[in-house]
């Protein structure tokens, strides 16, 4: 059977790297490298606020290139659509078979379908084999898979503040209201990922300052131990 090469969407959280994991375990498709977006002004994945060199330490662990686009603070989907398209266009010169991207969705199906125009657009396949979980389960099953993580981005318009650099656990899906996705899959929570089996080794990372942005995001940062 023929292998599908697959370039993978890596945020730095929980559902990419298990997407990572997952993926994997098949023997139908190779993960050759990953691709984060990075807000240009700060070196920061664009969602998550994770440090561009805790990204690059994931990759290595992973033992993946990481391939970067950049997008600017104040970003226009225009913005982000030509960047990506330019990085894709990067990967497939880089590996000429390369038509296929895979992400970490797990039930928004716009989102979903929004990805997928924007890939058939410019001749590419989009995968998600996480899509339809039950995240709950999914959630359970990532702990249970030793998956360590920490919330490193928090809404405080759905969730405590004080939730912001709290593990990603069971005592953590515990306190969870019954309102809240517990892989934050509505937006409530961001995480970053220091150690699972998508990784060679952990890394090892410190937990620095938790500020607030935009009146509304509670960011903890976390930094490579040196």
């Amino acid at each position: 059977m023929p292998t599908t090469q697959v370039l993978l969407a890596w945020s730095g959280g929980k559902d990419a790297a298990w997407t990572l994991h997952t993926l994997r375990q098949r023997d139908d498709v190779e993960v050759v490298a990953l691709l984060t977006t990075i807000t240009r002004e700060y070196g920061r994945a664009s969602m998550q606020g994770i440090r561009r060199e805790v990204l690059q330490a994931q990759a290595r662990a992973a033992g993946l290139p990481l391939l970067e686009a950049e997008i600017p603070a104040q970003c226009a989907n225009e913005d982000y659509e030509q960047a990506m398209a330019s990085a894709l266009a990067a990967a497939s010169a880089r590996w000429p078979g390369l038509r296929t991207m895979a992400f970490g969705d797990l039930f928004l199906a716009d989102i979903r379908a929004y990805r997928e125009r924007n890939l058939a657009r410019i001749g590419w396949e989009l995968l998600t084999p996480l899509f339809g979980s039950d995240t709950a389960v999914l959630a359970r099953e990532m702990i249970a898979g030793g998956l360590q993580a920490h919330l490193c981005c928090v809404d405080t318009r759905q969730l405590d503040a004080r939730l912001a650099g709290h593990a990603f656990d069971a005592d953590l899906l515990r306190v969870l209201s019954p309102g809240i996705d517990p892989c934050g899959e509505n937006g409530e929570f961001h995480t970053c990922v220091s150690s699972g089996p998508m990784f060679a080794a952990p890394l090892v990372l410190d937990r620095g300052d938790t500020v607030l942005r935009d009146e509304r995001f509670a960011y903890t940062d976390f930094v490579p131990r040196r």
